[in-house]
């Protein structure tokens, strides 16, 4: 069996204020011990990780969240012979100070007790908003997928777990918050704008798009783009074109979500619409 190889990529998103990201494999190298600053939130993606942590040799296996609170003195190895492969969060305590609030906790920073948590769903949601934060992304979508992530961490695995309060109704707000996706939805629209937009905290924005919806908001915005790009196509527009008319990010974005959500390539819509009016 092939040995993979140490590789890692690190990363910083400024528009979130400094995050630092990482994504690597590690094989032989080994972490001395060592303290951060931040949180260190990783999501163990293959292979398993071992580390020493207030007292006691933790092992996070795949699918699993290990964590480690800012401060605390704490190593890093493989846990065997294959290695193993994640993607890490670095957070500051004030971006978890405000998915706590999403949370519907108060400005409190929270502490985690556990070091390795099983949980797919949050791991899942961990997962992919790293992947949204690597790549060419809206704003909308990277903050409301970071700060949603975080927030159900918080939720399910703090030391003191918020109680989230009954959200009021906003069906105006939401209703107006809708119409501004779908009237700018060739701009790169922020979380803060919307909810600037709408007179509604981005948190509390978040929590009631969501109910009253069934969506996130950078969801709906992409299938306002979708059918956008559809109606395009079908008219005979290229789909590179199409793709920058709706907002995408290139062809390849928009061929990614469209096969998403009709599982045929756009292109292969494009051919098809040509032949009908042939």
């Amino acid at each position: 069996m092939k040995t993979p190889c140490e590789k890692a990529k690190f990363w910083i998103a400024g528009d979130l204020g400094g995050l630092e990201l990482l994504r690597a494999t590690y094989v032989t190298h080994s972490f001395s011990r060592h303290t951060h600053e931040r949180f260190a939130i990783a999501v163990i993606e293959a292979g398993a990780e071992a580390f020493w942590y207030r007292g006691a040799t933790q092992v996070a296996p795949p699918g699993s969240i290990a964590l480690v609170n800012p401060g605390e003195p704490h190593t890093g190895h493989a846990a065997g012979e294959e290695g193993w492969s994640y993607r890490v969060f670095y957070p500051e305590a004030g971006l978890l100070s405000r998915a706590a609030r999403l949370a519907g906790a108060r400005r409190e920073v929270p502490f985690f007790p556990e070091p390795v948590i099983q949980d797919p769903l949050v791991a899942a949601l961990l997962g992919g908003a790293h992947e949204v934060l690597e790549r060419s992304s809206s704003a909308l979508e990277r903050e409301s997928r970071l700060l949603w992530a975080l927030s159900q961490l918080i939720s399910r695995h703090a030391e003191r777990r918020p109680e989230p309060q009954p959200a009021r109704r906003e069906r105006a707000a939401v209703r107006r918050a809708r119409e501004y996706l779908r009237d700018r939805y060739r701009e790169n629209v922020s979380l803060e704008e919307l909810s600037g937009a709408v007179n509604l905290s981005p948190f509390h924005l978040l929590r009631v798009f969501r109910e009253e919806v069934g969506l996130p908001p950078h969801a709906y915005l992409i299938g306002v783009r979708i059918r956008r790009a559809r109606e395009l196509l079908a008219a005979g527009c290229p789909v590179g074109r199409a793709a920058a008319e709706t907002g995408f990010a290139d062809q390849s974005h928009l061929s990614h979500q469209f096969k998403r959500k009709f599982g045929y390539t756009p292109g292969q819509y494009a051919r098809n619409s040509k032949n009908l009016q042939d």
